[in-house]
Protein backbone atom coordinates (compact mmCIF):
# COMPACT_ATOMS: atom_id res chain seq x y z
CA UNK A 1 0.00 0.00 0.00
CA UNK A 2 0.99 3.54 -0.96
CA UNK A 3 2.68 5.43 2.05
CA UNK A 4 3.41 9.06 1.06
CA UNK A 5 2.56 11.97 2.48
CA UNK A 6 -2.01 12.15 2.90
CA UNK A 7 -2.51 9.06 1.52
CA UNK A 8 -1.70 6.94 4.51
CA UNK A 9 -3.62 6.12 7.02
CA UNK A 10 -7.11 7.00 4.58
CA UNK A 11 -8.71 3.63 3.56
CA UNK A 12 -10.52 5.39 0.93
CA UNK A 13 -7.70 6.39 -0.70
CA UNK A 14 -6.30 3.32 -3.24
CA UNK A 15 -4.41 2.99 -6.27
CA UNK A 16 -5.81 2.46 -9.53
CA UNK A 17 -5.07 -0.83 -9.84
CA UNK A 18 -6.94 -1.27 -6.45
CA UNK A 19 -10.56 0.54 -7.58
CA UNK A 20 -10.05 -1.28 -11.38
CA UNK A 21 -10.87 -4.20 -9.47
CA UNK A 22 -13.32 -3.69 -8.29
CA UNK A 23 -15.53 -1.56 -11.10
CA UNK A 24 -14.08 -4.52 -13.83
CA UNK A 25 -15.99 -7.64 -11.44
CA UNK A 26 -18.95 -5.37 -11.19
CA UNK A 27 -18.90 -4.72 -15.11
CA UNK A 28 -18.90 -0.35 -15.21
CA UNK A 29 -16.11 1.80 -15.70
CA UNK A 30 -14.70 4.20 -13.18
CA UNK A 31 -14.88 8.06 -14.05
CA UNK A 32 -11.25 9.54 -14.51
CA UNK A 33 -12.18 13.46 -14.00
CA UNK A 34 -10.09 15.92 -14.88
CA UNK A 35 -11.21 19.20 -12.98
CA UNK A 36 -7.97 21.15 -14.79
CA UNK A 37 -8.12 23.88 -11.87
CA UNK A 38 -7.80 23.05 -8.30
CA UNK A 39 -10.55 25.30 -7.29
CA UNK A 40 -12.78 22.23 -8.73
CA UNK A 41 -11.43 19.67 -7.23
CA UNK A 42 -13.70 19.95 -4.52
CA UNK A 43 -17.01 19.93 -7.00
CA UNK A 44 -15.25 16.52 -8.31
CA UNK A 45 -15.17 15.33 -4.63
CA UNK A 46 -18.69 16.38 -4.13
CA UNK A 47 -20.09 14.73 -7.28
CA UNK A 48 -18.59 11.51 -6.18
CA UNK A 49 -19.64 11.60 -2.13
CA UNK A 50 -23.37 12.60 -3.37
CA UNK A 51 -23.44 10.05 -6.05
CA UNK A 52 -22.04 7.35 -3.66
CA UNK A 53 -19.28 6.49 -6.58
CA UNK A 54 -15.84 5.73 -6.55
CA UNK A 55 -13.93 8.19 -8.67
CA UNK A 56 -10.41 9.24 -9.98
CA UNK A 57 -8.85 12.83 -9.95
CA UNK A 58 -6.59 13.43 -12.57
CA UNK A 59 -4.57 15.77 -13.95
CA UNK A 60 -2.16 15.75 -17.15
CA UNK A 61 1.76 16.88 -17.39
CA UNK A 62 0.39 18.96 -20.15
CA UNK A 63 -2.58 20.08 -18.05
CA UNK A 64 0.16 21.31 -15.01
CA UNK A 65 2.14 23.52 -17.67
CA UNK A 66 -1.08 25.09 -19.81
CA UNK A 67 -3.17 26.08 -16.21
CA UNK A 68 -0.01 26.88 -13.99
CA UNK A 69 -0.12 24.17 -11.61
CA UNK A 70 2.26 22.15 -9.38
CA UNK A 71 1.43 18.26 -8.58
CA UNK A 72 2.37 19.57 -4.92
CA UNK A 73 -0.55 21.87 -5.48
CA UNK A 74 -2.93 19.98 -7.05
CA UNK A 75 -2.26 17.01 -4.46
CA UNK A 76 -2.33 19.60 -1.17
CA UNK A 77 -5.84 20.27 -2.83
CA UNK A 78 -7.20 17.05 -3.31
CA UNK A 79 -6.52 15.89 0.70
CA UNK A 80 -7.68 19.34 1.84
CA UNK A 81 -11.20 18.42 0.26
CA UNK A 82 -10.77 15.55 1.22
CA UNK A 83 -10.49 15.97 5.27
CA UNK A 84 -12.99 19.33 4.20
CA UNK A 85 -15.71 17.47 3.20
CA UNK A 86 -14.80 14.24 4.87
CA UNK A 87 -15.12 12.22 1.73
CA UNK A 88 -15.65 8.72 2.52
CA UNK A 89 -16.25 7.13 -1.29
CA UNK A 90 -13.09 5.26 -2.50
CA UNK A 91 -10.65 7.87 -4.55
CA UNK A 92 -7.55 7.41 -6.64
CA UNK A 93 -5.50 10.66 -7.36
CA UNK A 94 -4.25 9.69 -10.57
CA UNK A 95 -1.82 11.48 -13.11
CA UNK A 96 -2.49 12.09 -16.76
CA UNK A 97 -0.38 11.44 -19.61
CA UNK A 98 2.99 12.29 -18.65
CA UNK A 99 7.11 11.96 -20.38
CA UNK A 100 8.72 13.13 -18.07
CA UNK A 101 10.20 10.74 -15.11
CA UNK A 102 11.21 13.94 -12.91
CA UNK A 103 7.27 14.83 -13.14
CA UNK A 104 6.57 11.39 -12.05
CA UNK A 105 8.58 11.24 -9.25
CA UNK A 106 7.45 14.40 -7.83
CA UNK A 107 3.77 13.44 -8.33
CA UNK A 108 4.47 10.46 -5.95
CA UNK A 109 6.58 12.32 -3.27
CA UNK A 110 3.13 14.50 -3.22
CA UNK A 111 0.82 11.75 -2.61
CA UNK A 112 -0.17 10.46 -6.06
CA UNK A 113 -1.49 7.16 -6.05
CA UNK A 114 -1.49 6.26 -9.60
CA UNK A 115 0.42 7.78 -12.51
CA UNK A 116 0.88 7.53 -16.14
CA UNK A 117 3.81 6.97 -18.39
CA UNK A 118 3.18 8.01 -22.01
CA UNK A 119 5.84 7.04 -24.36
CA UNK A 120 3.13 5.94 -27.10
CA UNK A 121 4.82 8.18 -29.78
CA UNK A 122 7.83 6.31 -29.46
CA UNK A 123 9.32 2.85 -31.34
CA UNK A 124 8.14 0.21 -29.19
CA UNK A 125 11.08 -0.70 -27.97
CA UNK A 126 11.39 2.59 -26.48
CA UNK A 127 8.09 2.66 -24.79
CA UNK A 128 8.59 -0.55 -23.48
CA UNK A 129 11.92 0.63 -21.73
CA UNK A 130 10.22 4.30 -20.55
CA UNK A 131 7.24 1.98 -19.09
CA UNK A 132 9.22 -0.59 -17.45
CA UNK A 133 11.38 1.99 -15.96
CA UNK A 134 8.46 4.20 -14.43
CA UNK A 135 6.65 0.76 -13.51
CA UNK A 136 9.38 -0.37 -11.76
CA UNK A 137 10.01 2.71 -9.98
CA UNK A 138 6.13 3.65 -8.82
CA UNK A 139 5.60 0.02 -7.51
CA UNK A 140 8.56 0.15 -5.24
CA UNK A 141 6.80 3.50 -3.60
CA UNK A 142 3.11 1.18 -3.68
CA UNK A 143 1.63 3.48 -6.97
CA UNK A 144 0.02 2.24 -9.75
CA UNK A 145 0.73 2.64 -13.15
CA UNK A 146 -1.03 3.50 -16.46
CA UNK A 147 0.86 3.38 -19.89
CA UNK A 148 -0.56 3.48 -23.47
CA UNK A 149 0.12 1.62 -26.78
CA UNK A 150 -1.03 2.73 -30.09
CA UNK A 151 -1.81 6.68 -30.27
CA UNK A 152 -4.96 7.86 -29.20
CA UNK A 153 -5.78 10.91 -31.58
CA UNK A 154 -6.97 14.67 -29.95
CA UNK A 155 -9.25 17.64 -31.20
CA UNK A 156 -7.62 20.14 -28.47
CA UNK A 157 -4.41 19.32 -27.67
CA UNK A 158 -4.65 20.34 -24.11
CA UNK A 159 -3.70 16.49 -23.08
CA UNK A 160 -1.68 15.36 -25.55
CA UNK A 161 0.54 17.65 -28.66
CA UNK A 162 -1.04 15.50 -32.05
CA UNK A 163 -4.27 14.48 -33.44
CA UNK A 164 -2.18 11.30 -35.11
CA UNK A 165 -4.28 8.12 -34.21
CA UNK A 166 -2.51 4.49 -34.27
CA UNK A 167 -4.99 1.77 -33.25
CA UNK A 168 -3.67 -0.68 -30.45
CA UNK A 169 -2.61 -3.99 -31.68
CA UNK A 170 -3.35 -6.56 -29.62
CA UNK A 171 -0.77 -9.08 -30.02
CA UNK A 172 1.53 -5.83 -29.30
CA UNK A 173 -0.36 -5.27 -26.50
CA UNK A 174 0.50 -8.93 -24.67
CA UNK A 175 3.77 -8.43 -25.04
CA UNK A 176 4.00 -4.77 -24.05
CA UNK A 177 2.17 -5.61 -20.72
CA UNK A 178 4.43 -8.52 -20.44
CA UNK A 179 7.66 -7.03 -20.83
CA UNK A 180 6.47 -3.81 -18.79
CA UNK A 181 4.52 -5.40 -15.50
CA UNK A 182 1.95 -2.13 -15.63
CA UNK A 183 -1.24 -2.23 -13.93
CA UNK A 184 -3.40 -0.47 -16.63
CA UNK A 185 -3.29 0.22 -20.11
CA UNK A 186 -5.10 2.68 -22.29
CA UNK A 187 -5.66 1.57 -25.78
CA UNK A 188 -6.44 3.19 -28.63
CA UNK A 189 -10.11 2.19 -30.68
CA UNK A 190 -11.63 4.82 -31.85
CA UNK A 191 -12.05 7.84 -29.15
CA UNK A 192 -10.17 10.85 -28.76
CA UNK A 193 -8.77 13.76 -26.63
CA UNK A 194 -11.41 17.20 -26.66
CA UNK A 195 -14.52 17.77 -28.42
CA UNK A 196 -15.98 15.65 -31.53
CA UNK A 197 -16.67 18.99 -33.98
CA UNK A 198 -15.77 16.96 -37.14
CA UNK A 199 -14.63 13.55 -36.37
CA UNK A 200 -17.32 11.19 -34.70
CA UNK A 201 -16.09 9.02 -32.35
CA UNK A 202 -16.30 5.32 -33.09
CA UNK A 203 -15.33 2.08 -30.73
CA UNK A 204 -14.00 -1.22 -31.64
CA UNK A 205 -15.32 -3.57 -29.50
CA UNK A 206 -13.73 -6.44 -31.36
CA UNK A 207 -10.60 -5.13 -30.73
CA UNK A 208 -10.99 -4.68 -27.36
CA UNK A 209 -12.34 -7.93 -26.58
CA UNK A 210 -9.20 -9.44 -28.62
CA UNK A 211 -6.65 -6.85 -26.39
CA UNK A 212 -8.50 -7.80 -23.39
CA UNK A 213 -8.38 -11.99 -24.32
CA UNK A 214 -4.58 -11.72 -24.75
CA UNK A 215 -3.94 -9.41 -21.52
CA UNK A 216 -4.51 -9.40 -18.16
CA UNK A 217 -4.79 -5.52 -17.16
CA UNK A 218 -7.04 -3.42 -17.08
CA UNK A 219 -8.02 -1.47 -20.03
CA UNK A 220 -8.41 2.29 -19.63
CA UNK A 221 -10.22 4.69 -22.49
CA UNK A 222 -9.55 7.84 -23.25
CA UNK A 223 -11.81 10.36 -24.49
CA UNK A 224 -14.67 10.14 -23.42
CA UNK A 225 -16.13 13.30 -23.04
CA UNK A 226 -18.57 13.19 -26.11
CA UNK A 227 -18.75 9.58 -26.87
CA UNK A 228 -22.83 8.73 -26.49
CA UNK A 229 -23.09 6.69 -23.50
CA UNK A 230 -24.44 3.30 -25.24
CA UNK A 231 -21.23 3.28 -27.29
CA UNK A 232 -19.47 3.80 -24.19
CA UNK A 233 -21.03 1.12 -21.72
CA UNK A 234 -20.88 -1.49 -24.14
CA UNK A 235 -17.20 -1.34 -23.85
CA UNK A 236 -17.76 -2.33 -20.11
CA UNK A 237 -19.46 -5.37 -20.29
CA UNK A 238 -17.08 -7.38 -23.56
CA UNK A 239 -15.91 -10.94 -23.13
CA UNK A 240 -13.67 -11.46 -20.48
CA UNK A 241 -13.76 -8.10 -19.06
CA UNK A 242 -14.00 -4.73 -20.63
CA UNK A 243 -13.01 -1.03 -20.16
CA UNK A 244 -12.46 -0.37 -16.41
CA UNK A 245 -11.47 3.61 -16.76
CA UNK A 246 -12.61 6.28 -18.76
CA UNK A 247 -11.23 9.68 -18.84
CA UNK A 248 -13.43 12.48 -18.62
CA UNK A 249 -11.83 16.59 -18.47
CA UNK A 250 -13.01 18.45 -21.43
CA UNK A 251 -16.89 18.59 -20.48
CA UNK A 252 -15.79 19.38 -16.92
CA UNK A 253 -14.18 22.32 -18.46
CA UNK A 254 -17.13 22.93 -21.31
CA UNK A 255 -19.80 23.21 -18.14
CA UNK A 256 -17.75 25.60 -15.79
CA UNK A 257 -17.01 28.20 -18.47
CA UNK A 258 -20.82 28.19 -19.64
CA UNK A 259 -21.56 28.69 -16.12
CA UNK A 260 -19.09 31.48 -16.22
CA UNK A 261 -20.35 32.99 -19.17
CA UNK A 262 -16.88 32.24 -21.00
CA UNK A 263 -15.49 30.97 -23.81
CA UNK A 264 -11.63 31.16 -23.28
CA UNK A 265 -9.75 28.98 -20.37
CA UNK A 266 -7.94 30.66 -17.46
CA UNK A 267 -4.53 29.63 -15.74
CA UNK A 268 -5.47 28.35 -12.36
CA UNK A 269 -4.46 31.74 -10.38
CA UNK A 270 -7.33 33.25 -12.38
CA UNK A 271 -9.86 30.55 -11.56
CA UNK A 272 -8.79 31.01 -7.77
CA UNK A 273 -9.23 34.47 -8.06
CA UNK A 274 -12.68 34.49 -9.21
CA UNK A 275 -15.39 36.34 -6.58
CA UNK A 276 -17.01 33.88 -4.58
CA UNK A 277 -20.83 33.61 -6.34
CA UNK A 278 -19.05 32.93 -9.84
CA UNK A 279 -16.26 30.41 -8.42
CA UNK A 280 -19.76 28.52 -6.55
CA UNK A 281 -21.62 28.52 -9.68
CA UNK A 282 -18.76 27.19 -11.93
CA UNK A 283 -18.25 24.51 -8.79
CA UNK A 284 -22.30 23.85 -9.27
CA UNK A 285 -22.15 23.22 -12.62
CA UNK A 286 -19.33 21.35 -12.47
CA UNK A 287 -20.65 19.05 -9.93
CA UNK A 288 -23.87 18.25 -11.67
CA UNK A 289 -21.68 16.99 -14.97
CA UNK A 290 -19.44 14.96 -12.88
CA UNK A 291 -22.80 13.07 -10.82
CA UNK A 292 -24.63 12.63 -14.64
CA UNK A 293 -21.08 11.09 -15.71
CA UNK A 294 -21.22 8.75 -12.64
CA UNK A 295 -24.97 8.00 -12.82
CA UNK A 296 -25.80 7.81 -16.82
CA UNK A 297 -22.05 7.40 -18.39
CA UNK A 298 -19.67 4.88 -16.27
CA UNK A 299 -22.22 3.44 -14.32
CA UNK A 300 -20.32 4.00 -11.38
CA UNK A 301 -23.27 5.86 -8.70
CA UNK A 302 -24.33 3.79 -6.02
CA UNK A 303 -21.16 1.44 -6.22
CA UNK A 304 -18.95 3.00 -3.27
CA UNK A 305 -20.36 1.00 -0.46
CA UNK A 306 -19.27 -2.72 -2.15
CA UNK A 307 -15.49 -1.69 -1.99
CA UNK A 308 -15.78 -1.80 1.69
CA UNK A 309 -17.78 -4.96 2.37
Amino acid sequence: MTTQAGAAGRSNVLTLKQALQAAEAGKYAIGSFSPRYTSMIAAVLAAGQEADSPLIVQISQKELIRYGITPKAFAEEFYHQLEEQQITVPVVLHLDHTKDMAVIAEAIEAGFTSVMIDASEKPFEDNVRESREAADYAHARGVSVEAELGMIGTTDFVETETDEELYTDPDEAAEFVRLTGVDALAVSCGTAHGVYNVKQPKVDYARLEAIRALTPVHLVLHGGSGVPADMMQQAFTLNGGGVSKVNIATDLELSLLAALGREERMTDAECRALAPDQLAAGRDAVKQTVMNKMKDFVLSAGKAGRFFQ
